[in-house]
């Protein structure tokens, strides 16, 4: 047998051990199924994923209720598996000029078709938003061997209700106070300046947009008329078209180059800015724009650390492994779509998805290349191809530790089965048989 299998195996039981006797074996084989992609046979259906990994009837309604209603979290189980990796220390995290990076990203899993209140997610394929479970995902980036991958570190839930901009306001309060002084919280165009500015001690690296302008964190000398001054002079990092007038950009307070291949990269700097509608004295950032040869547009870059221009290009391209997590949860591992209702399955379900796809993938890293084939000549460490092994195992194939993850031997002749276990009465009718009762 593969040794792949069995290190994914042992990686496994370490981070079920934190939970009670019974559910982490529902847990367990629910992982299993996940991580053999059943779930992509099953197009999203739960009970035929589980039956297909050769369980039993009574195995698979407990796995569903483990993940139903297990005492468990995921953070818990995050916890443990960050435990795991860092005494392997195959993962070394990336670090530039003393800072790490801390990639900070939103995630949907859509159900149209979900019935009660949902949130609502932007998908470009629709170009709208659809109904979804919605996720702030943040993580860690490092190497395992010479592979670039993520470490899953929180996932937030947004609230019912909540509107967008709300939730990624309280996603950078709760993440800040998490970081330690060497970290860098790293965002997309999609966050706000704003609320990275407000969480105060906290390092940041956010993309901003093409037009983006701020101010000088100083007054203008008096021109010795009219009014004197109140805000500071306009920034504008690029030149842009505003109603047919050529707006110029303004010159850089410093500039940067390095060399991207056989090409130059160039970039200018803006030191000591502020918001556009707010005075000097305010909380300061700087922007870097960067002109990379192998792109059409600049990408323009906002901080509060003072790192050079090359360190930020390095730290933002790092912002990329986080998109990895929902691309093995959702193509690799099938749960793009899911048929489960219960209020706790359907967040529970989606944030199993993507802290297996994480152990897949770093599993695949670590291990030895499995060809799927003769013909793949070149394999890669790839979760995919680590799922094809796992695709053709049945549960029964692997080894299962007793003394840890085991069926709970609770006495259950005295609980009612059947139609009778689920049978569901009026409280009116309940409350009318008390009074005449009494």
């Amino acid at each position: 047998m593969s040794p792949l299998l069995y290190a994914l195996c042992t990686r496994l039981f370490p981070i079920l051990a934190c939970v009670g006797v019974g559910t982490n074996l529902g847990l367990y084989q629910l992982f299993f199924a996940l991580l053999s992609g059943r779930l992509l046979a099953s197009r999203g259906a739960l009970f035929p994923a589980l039956s297909d990994c050769g369980l039993s009837a009574e195995a698979v309604r407990r796995s569903v209720a483990a993940l139903a209603n297990g005492k468990w979290d995921i953070a818990t189980l995050m916890a443990a598996w960050r435990k795991c990796v860092q005494q392997e220390r195959h993962f070394r995290r990336h670090t530039y000029e003393g800072y790490s990076p801390v990639p900070c990203d939103l995630v949907g899993f859509f159900r149209p078709h979900l019935q009660g209140p949902v949130s609502k997610h932007y998908t470009s394929q629709a170009e709208k938003a659809l109904p979804a479970m919605v996720w702030g995902m943040v993580a860690d980036v490092g190497s395992v061997s010479k592979k670039r991958l993520p470490l899953l570190r929180r996932l937030v839930r947004r609230r019912l209700g909540e509107t967008e901009a709300a939730f990624q306001a309280r996603l950078l309060q709760e993440t800040a106070r998490t970081l330690q002084k060497d970290e860098l919280l790293v965002t997309d165009a999609g966050f706000s300046l704003t609320d990275c500015l407000l969480c105060e001690g906290a390092g940041f690296v956010i993309r901003l947009d093409q037009n983006a302008t701020a101010r000088r964190n100083r007054l203008p000398a008096y021109k010795g008329h009219g009014a004197r001054p109140k805000y500071g002079e306009v920034v504008r990092p690029l030149a842009r078209t505003y109603r047919g007038k050529e707006l110029a950009a303004t010159s850089a307070d410093a500039t940067a180059r390095w060399k991207v291949g056989e090409k130059w990269a160039r970039a200018h700097l803006f030191e000591d800015l502020v918001l556009p509608d707010q005075k000097p004295g305010q909380a300061t950032f700087r922007i870097v724009v960067i002109f990379d040869p192998r792109y059409k547009k600049p990408l323009v870059l906002a901080t509060n650390r003072k790192l050079t221009a090359y360190a930020l290009w390095c730290v933002y391209a790092d912002r990329w492994p986080v998109e990895q997590m929902p691309l093995a949860a959702k193509q690799m591992l099938g749960c793009e779509r899911s048929f489960v209702h219960n209020d706790q399955s359907r967040w529970r379900l989606p944030e199993l998805a993507m802290l297996s796809g994480n152990l897949l993938s770093y599993v695949a890293a670590c291990g030895q290349p499995v060809a799927t084939g003769f013909w793949d000549r070149a394999a890669q460490p790839t979760c995919g191809r680590v799922r094809r092994l796992l695709a053709r195992l049945h549960f029964s194939d692997l080894p299962l530790l007793s003394g840890q993850v085991r069926k709970k031997n609770s006495p259950t002749a005295h609980l009612p089965k059947g139609v009778a276990a689920h049978r569901r009465k009026s409280r009116y009718l309940k409350a009318d048989k008390q009074g005449v009762t009494a």
